[in-house]
């Protein structure tokens, strides 16, 4: 008892500090002093008006979000059962501000109150939708999979809506991020009494949430409601991190790291276990976690300069610190994961081959066909003909020279995506894997936006190296990290989330720091987009196909055998580990290729080594080339859709395939989901 009194009494004297420290921080020249005057009631109106107008509000935001996300957090992990459970990685920061922007984009301004109720319906679905999705296995990484899958495509989502609205929607793209920048107290005021209402209702089921960990069985033997209990707590979290979504935006791992270092705490001070010190703990170490990101951030970046980065930010680089850092930790899932495989009784069929093969090659040729003749203004076939051999006026030439470049980077960097994905599904024996998951594209995409954020001159050769470059440090890190006497696909790919998440803050920071006002730029060429592509931009991602494509599909034997287990291939004299790191080398700049032409697309690489398996069975001596083909398809044809439905106006293609890919997606989930239940 003491020593927990100890703890509690520590945190506050830190959080004291800390937000005597965060008064200070402004970008008036008001100094402590000055504050401290005010306070005392010496009349010094100026430096009243800054505590009151900015430092307070700021202060007081940031301590409601610690405390909501802290004890949110600490309440999804005792749910789940599972120390990588928290508002991020369940996506419920993701739902819960995806309806808040959808309200703000027709224009539909909600109070406080409205918007809280909105951003808790959202988060409510989220996170319905994914544990339906994990089938139950919530003390297993998979949760944390499913979870971050659905928190990308609820991102994804998210996007399209900033784009579309752009008007409607300005100054949610940093909000996004989660941003302590608040006007007044008003929104903070109003949310203060969902929070204690919140935190007061996890704590009254501190005893069943105690019995609640010693499992289900256990639980219900000695009188538990499990169901009820369960969804009661489920209700409160999710109403803390609406409520803290509402006055801050998503700020990020703030509900994972918090709790886990609670539970730290706990190896040493044995009453921080039970959930009534775990909770209001947690909630303490919440607010640290935030006031000291926030500090840090104006101490690094100055006080002007950190107001235009989010505070989400800097709290989700240090939580995807704790993921990476927890993952390490899990215990293996050795090799009885089930591998991406094929549908029964289309493996060997010859006849079945041949008639995939007649129709995708039909298909490569009329997708990219369509492409050019469809979009702002409908070309004709006959006039087609006519450029062709040069006999257009200048206003159809000028359209078509556009077009072509574009059409050939949606044909070229989808079929690199979709080999790529076949090589990490195979490697990682994960059908839920993709270079997106595994970091590859966010590093691809951090080195490809920093050199054109730093060098706006630079060329496409220039844009494609560093994009190489940004892609293959995410991908040594991500390897090198998961690495514990051996590699586990779980471990590998949860890794892979985590520092896709720390590549997307780190990219929401360069824009911030260096082009606030043009947000919307960046956006697009996040989201995956052939605008303003020439054929010189085509040419890096074709050489890799045609380098890395042929070699690939050499090694096929051995992508069959690594998607079996590690033993297989080991007893085949197949150098396991040199092999795994080589195709997935191979795998890696295949992407990033493909993300230094057309930007960061997501779902292709998983979508389209599925569908291939689908059709041709589980054999990569088929699926490779069948995948690289529904990939050029599928990207074109997203490409088209996005060029034509709104014109003049253009929607991404990376956008359009998440849209178009997530219902594929969900269903490969549920699929997935059958098969271990």
């Amino acid at each position: 008892m003491l020593r927990t009194a100890a703890v509690v009494a520590g945190a506050v004297a830190a959080i004291v500090l800390l937000s005597a420290v965060h008064l200070t921080q402004g970008t008036s020249d008001t100094g402590a002093l000055d504050l401290l005057s005010a306070v005392l009631g010496d009349g010094n109106a100026q430096a009243m008006a800054v505590l009151e107008g900015s430092r307070l509000p700021r202060l007081l935001t940031a301590l409601l979000v610690g405390v909501a996300l802290g004890v949110a957090g600490a309440g999804m992990q005792s749910i789940a059962r599972n120390p990588l459970a928290s508002p991020d990685t369940l996506a419920v920061n993701s739902g819960a501000h995806l309806a808040v922007v959808s309200f703000a984009a027709f224009g539909i301004g909600l109070p406080a109150y409205a918007a809280g109720g909105a951003a808790f319906v959202g988060g409510l679905a989220a996170t319905a939708l994914v544990l339906a999705l994990s089938g139950g296995a919530s003390t297993s990484p998979r949760l944390v999979l499913v979870g971050s899958a659905v928190g990308l495509t609820l991102y994804s989502a998210t996007t399209l809506v900033l784009l579309l609205f752009e008007q409607e929607t300005t100054g949610l793209y940093a909000w996004g991020s989660g941003s302590l920048s608040v006007g007044d107290l008003r929104t903070t005021s109003q949310m203060a009494p969902v929070v204690l209402v919140g935190v007061v209702g996890l704590v009254l089921m501190s005893r069943s949430l105690d019995v609640l960990a010693l499992g289900d069985d256990n639980a219900a033997v000695v009188g538990l409601k499990v169901r009820r209990t369960r969804l009661g707590a489920v209700l409160l979290t999710v109403a803390l991190t609406a409520a803290a979504v509402t006055a801050a935006g998503p700020v990020g791992f703030v509900g994972l790291s918090a709790p886990v270092i609670t539970r730290l705490l706990a190896a040493r001070v044995p009453g921080l276990a039970r959930h009534r010190a775990l909770l209001p703990v947690s909630g303490l170490v919440g607010v640290l976690v935030v006031l000291g990101a926030d500090v840090l951030l104006r101490a690094l970046l100055g006080a002007s300069e950190a107001v235009r980065v989010p505070t989400g930010v800097m709290t989700t680089v240090l939580g995807a610190s704790v993921l990476v850092w927890l993952a390490r930790g899990q215990r293996s899932g050795g090799s009885r994961r089930q591998p991406p495989s094929g549908r029964v009784g289309v493996v060997g069929s010859r006849r079945r081959l041949v008639a995939v093969s007649v129709v995708l090659a039909a298909l490569v040729v009329a997708a990219p066909l369509v492409g050019l003749l469809m979009g702002d203004r409908v070309v004709l076939l006959g006039d087609l003909g006519n450029w062709v051999t040069g006999r257009t006026g200048p206003a159809l030439t000028f359209v078509l020279d556009q077009r072509l470049p574009r059409v050939l980077a949606a044909v070229v960097a989808g079929a690199a995506l979709a080999v790529a994905g076949c090589g990490v599904q195979s490697v990682s024996r994960n059908p839920l894997a993709e270079p997106g998951l595994l970091g590859i594209t966010a590093g691809a995409g951090l080195g490809a936006i920093g050199l054109i954020t730093l060098v706006p001159g630079a060329g496409p050769w220039q844009i494609a190296g560093a994009a190489g470059f940004g892609a293959l440090v995410a991908f040594a890190l991500v390897y090198g990290l998961s690495w514990r006497g051996g590699q586990d696909s779980d471990r590998l790919v949860i890794i892979g989330i985590a520092l896709w998440s720390a590549g997307m803050s780190l990219i929401t920071l360069l824009v911030a720091t260096t082009d606030p006002w043009n947000t919307v730029k960046a956006l697009t060429w996040l989201s995956g987009s052939t605008y303003g592509r020439t054929l010189e931009q085509v040419l890096p991602p074709a050489l890799a196909l045609a380098a890395i494509g042929p070699l690939l599909w050499f090694a096929h034997r051995d992508l069959d055998l690594h998607s079996l287990d590690d033993d297989t291939p080991r007893v085949l004299g197949v150098p396991v580990e040199r092999s795994r790191l080589l195709l997935l080398l191979g795998s890696g700049v295949l992407a990033a290729s493909a993300v230094a032409a057309i930007g960061v697309v997501g779902f292709v690489g998983l979508v389209a080594p599925h569908l291939a398996r689908s059709l041709v069975g589980g054999r990569n001596a088929r699926v490779l080339p069948v995948a690289a083909g529904l990939g050029a398809v599928l990207v074109s044809l997203a490409d088209t859709i996005g060029r034509t439905v709104i014109s003049p106006a253009q929607i991404p293609a990376g956008l359009v395939i998440s849209l178009v890919g997530t219902p594929y997606f969900v269903l490969v989930l549920w699929r997935s989901r059958e098969r271990r239940t």
